[in-house]
């Protein structure tokens, strides 16, 4: 079972922008060679934080709103939510220790 969930426009503030906790998005489409290569690396991530971190991804080409509204230019985009606002953002896969760094995950 994946620790990732999909949401949608209708579902974003509710999931990302009021959580009570951290919330990494991955901006992803499934044509994205790169997205399907740090998919796994999101998942293992996930799997790896336990309850104080919450991982979602969205599709941009099902909610080209979201995608406009937070500024994804190139995917895969991997951005971090706290209190209703981005706080890191790494854009191109990478494996999940490199994420955990640069999304300040690391205790």
């Amino acid at each position: 079972m994946s620790t990732v969930k999909d949401v949608d426009s209708s579902a974003f503030a509710t999931e990302v922008l009021d959580a009570t906790v951290p919330v990494v998005v991955d901006f992803w489409a499934p044509w994205c060679g790169p997205c399907r290569v740090v998919g796994p690396e999101v998942e293992k991530l996930a799997a790896s934080s336990g309850e104080s971190v919450k991982f979602v991804k969205v599709n941009i080409d099902d909610n080209r709103d979201l995608a406009m509204r937070y500024g994804v230019m190139s995917i895969p985009t991997i951005a971090k939510f706290e209190r209703g606002g981005v706080v890191a953002q790494v854009i191109g896969a990478r494996r999940a220790d490199a994420l955990a760094v640069e999304l300040g995950l690391q205790g």
